[in-house]
């Protein structure tokens, strides 16, 4: 359908959403900040789009492979 998931390389706790829904971003801008073992990690965009829509919010405990975001493929 034209989009691209986001996955988390880690398991942790979202920190921080880096992006807001409808915002283009390019590869490698960071969408969500990961916190595991007081590092932060930057879940990055692999390719170019719009933000979509987010599955975890602040707080939320993920796990590594799991889809945080979708992004509307820009080509």
């Amino acid at each position: 359908d034209g989009c691209f998931a986001v996955t988390s390389p880690i398991a942790g706790s979202v920190w921080k959403l880096s992006a807001d829904v409808g915002v283009t971003v390019k590869a490698g801008d960071p969408v969500v900040i990961v916190e595991a073992m007081k590092t932060e990690i930057v879940v990055a965009a692999a390719g170019p789009g719009t933000v979509r829509s987010f599955l975890v919010a602040p707080g939320a405990t993920v796990m590594p492979g799991q889809v945080v975001a979708f992004i509307e493929d820009a080509n």
